[in-house]
């Protein structure tokens, strides 16, 4: 069985749990606090240098790191059903709006940015809150714009890569008050994802790790 190194609360993490559940893969989940600092060390940066979860380890003690390429190596295993679309022009789309999340919103909201601007920039929790939910609240206006109305998720008819990442982001904007009514479009393919058991299981407080 191979094993995902995770945080309950982690976004990139959630990603990757969705993606298993839709795949109906079963991994062993090792959980690494990041409150606690375990991400910095020695035996986690042997995992991933970067000290970062997730961190996928396979069954050959291979180790697989960064959300979106892990997605694309549960794709490329387990091909049913697909994350992505065998369409170029669709599957760009998908890519495209997936890294608006994976690349320009999640990455500047994350625990390690937080932290520095507290410590370095003097802000507390009220700024870091504001912060977080402005560069959500940019992302995801962009993204209303996109998609495609008439399927069930944001661009087919079932969900693929993009939900995965779509889902968790959602999670973290309700977390820094981001007014979701404003987003019916995402709101819309939330609702379809709440109703499959993939995403369910994958919520943060279904985690071993989470406070109880």
């Amino acid at each position: 069985m191979m094993n995902l190194y995770g945080y309950w609360r982690s976004s990139a993490s959630y990603r990757v749990r969705i993606a298993l559940g839709l795949k109906g893969v079963e991994v062993r989940h090792i959980p690494v606090n990041l409150r606690k600092g375990e991400q910095l060390s020695s035996q986690h940066s042997g995992r991933n240098p970067q000290g970062y979860v997730p961190v996928l380890e396979l069954e050959d003690g291979t180790r697989l790191t960064q959300s979106l390429a892990i997605l694309d190596y549960l794709d490329a295993t387990y091909p049913n059903p697909a994350l992505m679309p065998k369409d170029a022009v669709l599957r760009s789309r998908i890519l495209a709006a997936s890294l608006v999340i994976a690349s320009d919103i999640s990455p500047i909201q994350n625990l390690s940015v937080l932290k520095y601007i507290r410590a370095e920039h003097g802000q507390e929790d009220v700024g870091v809150k504001k912060w977080s939910a402005h560069w959500i609240s940019k992302g995801f206006g962009s993204l209303e714009k996109m998609g495609n109305p008439d399927t069930k998720f944001f661009y087919t008819d079932a969900p693929m890569f993009f939900e995965c990442c779509l889902v968790p982001q959602i999670y973290n904007a309700r977390r820094f008050g981001v007014k979701m009514e404003r987003y019916p479009n995402l709101l819309r393919v939330e609702k379809a994802c709440q109703s499959l058991k993939a995403f369910e299981f994958a919520l943060p407080e279904n985690q071993l790790d989470a406070p109880k």
